[in-house]
Parts: structure tokens; C-alpha cells; sequence
């Protein structure tokens, strides 16, 4: 009898707890008043097995704790088949030369991606693509977790990293995969056991595994597919990019998070992050170079319609247009950075107006220097065209340029600066022009690279998991919420 009660106590336990969770989400007014008669019944029926309220209260607080509302939560399939549930986190941290930038997403109702928390914090720790201070990195990174912790009033314990294209090796791999039970179709078991051959691949010494990205899938009747679960096929064969990056780096890396208290749950190349946020549903599949020009680093990446084949870093970025025009002119750095982003202009032919521009921390005799502004341009303009000579030697020397049909800016390094554009097409002589990935105006320019981050790791095809590891409020806090919640769903 006993157990009999217990039973039907935590049946009634787990209806209230689900009713709960849908309650949070924005229904219908009609289908909420359905809701609200449930409630209403199950706490009746709760009533007749137990003494009083409280006794219901703790059996709910109980059953809470034991089994995590975490589990509870509806299972969201997005293409591929990955797991992301309500309220899961991901965390995507982005080192660059000049700061250090964390994002929190969230997976809202809708299965979408939502900034619940978005830090940054100056860092100079990382120079020309090199970490030159580990302790001082480490450091600005535990900062801006413990502002998005509390922020959030979560715990946060892991992340997502981007690395640098200079340090990553893109290897093309491919297997033929025999289907389980052919009768039954593709199971999502059957991918993922092939993602898990495809990188079985001869590692270079000094190389470590950081990523595998399945490319194209195609059946045994020649048909591509880009999700083949379901489809009914012996066997498949699956197109993948196995992503190498440099150990030493690597090994950097996690010092640096374990100073900070944290692991790391992925590495992923910057540009491949930033692909599916940069680029617009044409260019995703076209032929495109991307370049992210940053204040420091220009990071390229080539994509051959889905395929990632080349990324790599070159330390030149916006700072070096700052401290060009400082020392040209002989000003301070602070007002050469006013200077480039008032009269920023990539190329000289295009001024309108030959203006004076006084320099007011000249170093020189005359300390309120005059100068036209077509000076400050000829700074500005040589130093892009060095930046795109050097862009253009290194994808013909890597055999390259021919395959690439657009080229896309990105980067706050370089896209404030008019006709950067023209001037990237004059020197590389292929179409250039700046981002207008429709979601690239969702997030502010100084979180672009942590975003895309995140929702890369969201989007990931045929991943068993991909939330960061997240200690919720305390159980005190979650409960006393719930009841809020149900609360208000009553009253409102």
C-alpha cells in the first residue's frame, strides 16, 4: 500500500513539475486555462494522499532535487539530430589582442539561441598570434566569468575557446559506413559512429585533435544529403574536415583556463565560428574567403561552399593603422585612433575635401601642427594595401586564389574604414565587399567573435552534447522560483 502511494504521489509530483515548465512558455489563453484546471486537479488528488500542503510542497522540492529539473526539460532536435534542451548553457570565450570577450547563451523555448550575458575585459596578453602572458590572460578571462556569473547567478565551470588560424591544420577525410539496419534507415547512431572512424587519421607529431566537421553525406544511391537520418540506404559515406591545431598552443591554452578555474569544452578555429553569423545564406554556399580583420590579427578562412580548406593568421590588424599614423605624425596613440576613425578612408582617391586637421598633441616644435588630410590618408591607405599584399601572397603561394569567387570583411579592425572594400578588390583583383550576414546586426561588434561562437557549438550536427558544465542557483533559490512561477501563471 505504501508503495502504492508513493506512486501516485510522485505521478502527480511530475505532472505538476512538467505543467510547470509549460507554463513558463507563452501559450494561447485558452490553452492555459486547460492548464490551470490540471494544476488544480492534480493538487486536489496530491491533497488526498497527503496530510497538508507542506507535506506537498516538500514532496515537490524532493522529487526536484532528486531527479533536476534539467531532465525534465523538453528535448529540442535541430538538424543532425543534436541535443539541446531548454535553459541549456554554452559559453564561448574569444582571446584577442586587445581584449577578452565572453558570451552566455542560452537555449530559449523556440530551440534558438539567447545572449543571457555578454563580458568583457582589456588584455594584452596575446601579441602577433603569440600568447606572451598566460597569468595575465587567465586572469582578464576569470574576470569576465565572474561579471557573467554574476550577472546570470550561475556557476560557470567550463567554456568554449576560439584559437587563431595560424596554429590550425585542416586535414579532408572521408569513410564509407555500413548501415546497422538497413530496413530501419540511418539512425542518428549510425552518423555519429562514422563522425567517430572519419577522424581516424595519422596526427602529425606535434599536432593535437581539436574538431571534426562532416561536410557532405552521401547515400549509397550517389543522393547528398545534409541530414541523412531516416533515409533508407545500406550505407553512406560521409565528408569530413578533421581540425588539427598545434599541441604547444593547446597546452597553453588549458594552463591558461585551469588558472582560471575553468575547463575547456571545445577549441574552434575563429572564422569557422564566424561563418554561419558573417556570411548570408548565398555566400554559405559559395566559394568565399573571410577575412577578420581585428585590432591586432587578420584571420583567414577559405570555404569552398560547406568545405572549410584553409584558415590562417597574419599579425598585422587596426592597431598597426593606429600606431602608424602616430608615428608618422609624431602624435599620441590616442589621437591617432581619433584621427582613423573620424577621417578613416582607405584610399586617397576618394577624398572630397582636402581638409586642415590640427594635431593637437604634436610632438613636435610647433605644437599645433597643421596637416591636409589627405596626409593622414596616404598612412591609412598604405599600410591596407599591405595588409591585402600580404593576404594576397599567402592564398597564391597556398594555390588558393583561383578558387575563391568573393571575398567577405569582417572585423572591427578594418570595416569602420570607407572603401576598405575597394581597396581589398584592387589588391587582391577579386570582389570584396563587408558583411551583411542578416544575423551579424543581432550582437554588438565587440561580441561577434563569442557569439558566433556560441551559436556554432549550438548548430553542430550529430553532437552527443554541447552544454558547458553550469552549476545552477542554489536549490533553495530554483525552488522558491518555481513556485514564483506557478504562482504567476495562476494570477496573471
Amino acid at each position: 500500500m505504501r508503495v502504492y502511494l508513493k506512486l501516485k504521489k510522485e505521478i502527480y509530483v511530475r505532472s505538476i513539475l512538467r505543467l510547470t515548465l509549460i507554463s513558463m512558455r507563452n501559450v494561447e489563453k485558452s490553452r492555459k486555462k486547460v492548464y490551470k484546471n490540471k494544476y488544480k486537479e492534480c493538487f486536489l488528488v496530491l491533497q488526498h494522499y497527503c496530510k497538508n500542503v507542506t507535506e506537498i510542497l516538500q514532496l515537490l522540492l524532493t522529487f526536484f532535487l532528486k531527479c533536476n529539473i534539467y531532465t525534465l526539460r523538453k528535448n529540442i532536435l535541430i538538424n543532425g539530430g543534436i541535443n539541446l534542451a531548454i535553459g541549456d548553457i554554452i559559453v564561448g570565450i574569444d582571446i584577442g589582442t586587445s581584449k577578452i570577450c565572453t558570451v552566455v547563451g542560452e537555449v530559449n523555448n523556440f530551440g534558438q539561441i539567447e545572449i543571457i550575458s555578454n563580458t568583457s575585459y582589456k588584455c594584452s596578453g596575446l601579441k602577433k598570434c603569440k600568447i606572451i602572458n598566460e597569468d595575465e590572460i587567465s586572469l582578464s578571462i576569470a574576470k569576465t566569468i565572474k561579471d557573467a556569473e554574476e550577472e546570470t547567478n550561475l556557476k560557470i565551470n567550463s567554456a568554449y575557446v576560439t584559437i587563431p588560424g595560424k596554429y590550425v591544420t585542416i586535414v579532408q577525410n572521408s569513410i564509407t559506413k555500413d548501415v546497422k539496419d538497413k530496413y530501419s534507415g540511418i539512425s542518428v547512431r549510425d552518423v555519429q559512429n562514422a563522425i567517430m572512424q572519419v577522424k581516424d587519421i595519422e596526427i602529425p607529431d606535434g599536432k593535437t585533435l581539436i574538431d571534426i566537421v562532416p561536410d557532405k553525406i552521401t547515400l549509397d544511391n550517389g543522393q547528398i544529403v545534409t541530414d541523412p537520418v531516416g533515409n533508407l540506404s545500406s550505407s553512406f559515406t560521409i565528408s569530413a574536415q578533421i581540425i588539427l591545431a598545434d599541441k604547444d598552443f593547446v597546452r597553453q591554452l588549458h594552463n591558461i583556463f585551469k588558472k582560471a578555474d575553468l575547463e575547456i569544452d571545445g577549441i574552434v578555429p575563429i572564422t569557422l565560428a564566424e561563418r554561419n553569423l558573417v556570411l548570408d545564406s548565398n555566400e554559405l554556399h559559395d566559394n568565399i574567403m573571410l577575412l577578420d580583420i581585428g585590432a591586432g590579427n587578420i584571420d583567414i578562412g577559405v570555404f569552398e561552399g560547406s568545405s572549410f580548406i584553409y584558415t590562417n593568421s597574419i599579425p598585422l590588424g587596426g592597431d598597426n593603422i593606429t600606431n602608424d599614423i602616430a608615428v608618422v605624425l609624431n602624435i599620441s596613440e590616442e589621437e591617432a585612433d581619433k584621427l582613423k576613425r573620424q577621417y578613416g578612408l582607405a584610399l586617397k582617391s576618394f577624398i572630397d575635401n582636402d581638409n586642415d586637421i590640427i594635431l593637437n598633441t604634436s610632438k613636435d616644435e610647433n605644437k599645433n601642427r597643421i596637416i591636409k588630410s589627405s596626409e593622414l590618408i596616404e598612412i591609412i591607405e598604405a599600410r591596407i594595401e599591405e595588409m591585402f599584399s600580404i593576404i594576397n601572397k599567402d592564398i597564391t603561394n597556398n594555390g588558393l586564389k583561383h578558387k575563391i569567387n568573393n571575398v567577405v570583411l569582417t572585423g572591427q579592425g578594418i570595416v569602420n574604414i570607407n572603401k576598405s572594400d575597394v581597396a581589398g578588390k584592387i589588391n587582391l583583383n577579386i570582389p570584396v565587399k563587408i558583411s551583411t550576414g542578416r544575423a551579424i546586426s543581432t550582437v554588438k561588434p565587440t561580441y561577434r567573435t563569442s557569439y558566433a561562437l556560441v551559436r556554432y557549438i549550438a548548430a553542430r550536427p550529430f553532437a552527443k552534447t554541447v552544454s558547458s558544465s553550469i552549476d545552477t542557483q542554489n536549490n533553495e533559490n530554483v525552488f522558491k522560483t518555481i513556485l514564483e512561477k506557478i504562482k504567476e501563471f495562476f494570477y496573471t
